[in-house]
């Protein structure tokens, strides 16, 4: 809960259950004593660095490739639905592993797995930059998701173990704002990684770029981060094999059909899985209870969507990434594909929404604290009437000109402060134990909010812009826009619930501390 009083308004809680974990002495620390503050904080820092910069590398990596499709068809010859798994291989992987990823960072350690993680991705990525026919990149674009899944929920917990108070909630705000701007900085770095065309190398460098950066990490990594004994109970340090062997399948049932469904032109076998998804779940949802009964650890805790906050959070966040994903997606297509921007062009064009949505997610904290519990309704109110000015700008055929980097500024501005207030609120109560069941489930939801976006809104777009028309390509952007607004005043509504349900918890909490 958002506190009044203490360090600052917006501090997050120290762990509930579970209590604090404590770091083990690297075998670079040379005393078994504490450290000083200075040399604490240089340590705590370098694992901050080292942490965020690998989430925000395979944050990237789900959206980079979207502009080197183009070179990536006439190098290698791919069709359509080879280029269409190129981008999804990854993002399928990823979504169907992340949760199982979490669990395998309590019972085997965060450090590492978020090691391990890294070695594959670098690994995968280098293999991926080698590539000499559309299936190896397939391939090894299905290990690069399979190790960020690895990699990803174990952030979340080794800053949970790191930093208390203040400054934990200052490392999450830099969390927030990684999140937050990844995938649009995937869309601007590959644009100019593509059009800079490094030693005729084409698309090529989208992929290598990664290897001297995991590299580097790999070492920041051993210099600095904790090595931790997990902490779990006998049922904790298990695989729930039974959740993992329904929930992989469910996911998959729900993502495949959506990411190549439209190139498939909605094959009989798509919609018999997508309908399969449903009792898929609900056989995952008993077969969870069953192990929960049982006295095991289910892979995804009910006590998680129990915390107070989490549900609300999930929806609200769940919608506006659909919304701001296939937004991303449709948006890219329509310039690049249709009004013939460079690759370059292309990713630039989403700087400016970068630039605010980074920002906004990282300083929301100075904002005062009377503003910060209307700030996720609000920040939604204003993404819903950036998303309606698109209408006007697309609905010719055009983008708007200076109006759409404009519009761009203020879409970023208003889903950077609806983004984190609703971030922090569903996670400042989870315990140091349950950090990375509770990142694992936030990641996956917003995934599988981009895999359903992209593929939603995506194909909202390419069947109405059928024929490639401009005309009818600006009219396609406006009928997405429409349905964005939507969507995003349905997130609103969410938000606006959560942001009652906290202003209720707190007057319990004051009139309770007053009758003490």
């Amino acid at each position: 809960m958002l506190s009044e009083s203490g360090t600052g308004p917006n501090q997050m809680s120290t762990p509930a259950a579970g209590g604090t974990t404590t770091l083990s002495p690297t075998r670079h620390e040379r005393t078994a004593g504490a450290a000083s503050a200075p040399a604490g904080n240089r340590r705590s820092g370098l694992i901050l660095a080292t942490v965020l910069v690998g989430y925000f590398m395979a944050l990237l990596d789900g959206s980079i490739v979207n502009v080197a499709l183009p070179s990536i068809h006439e190098k290698l010859h791919a069709s359509g639905a080879g280029l269409q798994m190129v981008a999804a291989g990854y993002i399928i992987a990823y979504a169907v592993l992340l949760v199982t990823g979490a669990r395998l960072g309590r019972i085997l350690g965060h450090e590492r797995l978020f090691k391990s993680g890294l070695v594959g991705f670098t690994i995968a990525s280098l293999a991926c930059g080698l590539a000499q026919s559309t299936g190896e990149l397939i391939i090894f674009r299905v290990i690069q998701g399979i190790a960020a899944a690895v990699m990803l929920p174990q952030v979340l917990s080794l800053i949970q173990q790191t930093f208390q108070g203040e400054a934990r909630a200052k490392a999450m705000s830099a969390w927030t704002a990684v999140l937050a701007s990844g995938i649009v900085v995937g869309q601007v770095l590959g644009g100019i990684l593509v059009t800079a065309n490094l030693f005729g190398w084409s698309w090529r460098p989208v992929f290598l770029v990664n290897v001297p950066i995991g590299i580097v990490l790999y070492i920041a990594a051993i210099r600095s981060l904790p090595s931790v004994k997990p902490q779990n109970s006998a049922a904790g340090n298990k695989v729930d094999l039974a959740g993992v062997l329904t929930l992989s399948p469910t996911i998959l049932a729900l993502v495949v059909p959506l990411v190549l469904g439209h190139d498939e032109h909605w094959p009989l076998w798509g919609w018999v899985l997508l309908a399969a998804s449903v009792p898929l779940l609900a056989l995952f949802l008993a077969v969870e209870r069953r192990v929960a009964r049982r006295g095991d650890s289910p892979i995804l805790p009910g006590r998680i969507l129990q915390m107070s906050g989490m549900k609300p959070s999930l929806i609200v966040i769940f919608l506006t990434m659909v919304v701001y994903a296939g937004n991303l997606f449709a948006t890219a297509i329509h310039l690049q594909g249709t009004l013939g921007f460079s690759a370059l062009k292309t990713g630039l064009a989403f700087a400016p929404c970068a630039a605010t949505f980074g920002l906004v997610s990282y300083f929301w904290r100075r904002i005062p604290a009377h503003l910060v519990r209307r700030m996720s309704f609000l920040g939604l109110l204003i993404g819903a009437a950036a998303t309606a000015a698109q209408i006007w700008m697309f609905k010719d055929g055009g983008y708007g000109g200076v109006w759409f980097y404009l519009n761009q500024l203020v879409y970023g501005f208003g889903i950077g402060i609806a983004n984190a207030p609703t971030m922090t609120l569903a996670l400042m109560r989870v315990p140091v134990a349950d950090a990375s069941d509770a990142s694992g489930t936030l990641a996956t939801n917003a995934q599988l909010a981009q895999v359903v976006g992209i593929a939603s809104l995506g194909t909202l777009y390419l069947t109405v812009a059928a024929g490639h028309a401009v005309h009818a390509a600006g009219h396609a952007m406006a009928v997405l826009s429409g349905a964005g607004v939507v969507v995003t005043l349905l997130a609103a509504v969410f938000s606006f619930h959560l942001y009652r349900l906290d202003k209720h918890e707190r007057a319990a909490t004051a009139a309770g501390a007053a009758a003490v």
